[in-house]
């Protein structure tokens, strides 16, 4: 029978690091803090990105490219599907209870691909000339769409 006093203890169990408690610890003086300075007081804080007085990374690195603020996006839709609804008079909503598009509040353009073979009224904030050349060649409308202006409503 193995006795207790030979047992050893597994590898994977570390003592704790006892800071602050004497030179005889293994760690004492300055307590694994280094000599003074902004990491040896209390509190010690730095912000992750700090770099010490160095051009930050963010600063260093080129900057390249546009980014066009006013650029306007639209959500995409072609004359082919109007003929698919069988509805006579096709809006925003209309488009967005059949999942033609996401968002009845965004901005929407009607393409000119496909063919349309029964007269509708279509709504929305764009179209292209061939858009608009098959909607009246079938006996249809197009609308143009117009939002309420922000600027008037708060005089």
């Amino acid at each position: 029978m193995e006795e207790l006093y030979l047992l050893k203890k597994p590898d994977n169990i570390k003592r704790i690091k006892r800071v602050g408690r004497g030179n005889s610890s293994g760690h004492g003086s300055q307590a694994g803090k280094g000599h003074d300075g902004q990491l040896g007081r209390s509190g010690r804080k730095r912000r992750a990105w700090f770099e010490g007085g160095q051009m930050p990374l963010q600063r260093r690195v080129p900057k390249r490219g546009f980014s066009n603020y006013t650029k306007k996006e639209y959500q995409i839709i072609n004359i082919s599907l109007f003929d698919k609804l069988g509805v006579g008079e096709v809006g925003p909503e209309i488009m967005k209870k059949k999942g033609l598009i996401t968002r009845v509040d965004k901005l929407i353009k009607v393409l000119g691909n496909g063919d349309l073979t029964k007269p509708v009224k279509v709504t929305a904030d764009a179209f292209s000339g061939k858009a608009v050349e098959k909607i009246k060649k079938a006996g249809g409308d197009a609308i143009i769409r117009v939002f309420p202006d922000k600027k008037a409503a708060d005089i």
